[in-house]
């Protein structure tokens, strides 16, 4: 249990954090032109946030107290197939889910 002179702190700090990116971005440079390679980088910003937020769920999963779980796996790796064949994220997503509860339901 957090003690809540900390929790504040963190809640303040994240708050702040916060504050201060989309600033960055909205306040400083507006609606000026960004450079080009700054623009072809920010469109795959998406793309390397999802995978780091998947992947310890997809490693380390707190269902199985940190054990690789091979549901977990082959769902991962299926939608990681399905969306590089076809570029279709829905497709994925739901090939992805679908393997996940079929294999969650037949092997617990």
């Amino acid at each position: 249990m957090i003690d809540t002179g900390t929790l504040w702190i963190v809640i303040l700090a994240l708050g702040a954090g916060s504050f201060a990116l989309r600033f960055v971005f909205l306040g400083l440079v507006g609606d000026r032109p960004l450079p080009g390679w700054l623009m072809r980088h920010l469109r795959y910003t998406a793309v390397a946030i999802l995978p780091a937020l998947i992947a310890p769920l997809v490693v380390w999963p707190r269902a199985t107290e940190g054990e690789l779980d091979p549901v977990r796996f082959v769902a991962a790796i299926a939608t990681l197939a399905v969306a590089y064949f076809t570029k279709n994220v829905l497709a994925a997503m739901i090939t992805g889910a679908a393997i996940l509860v079929v294999g969650l339901g037949l092997l617990g």
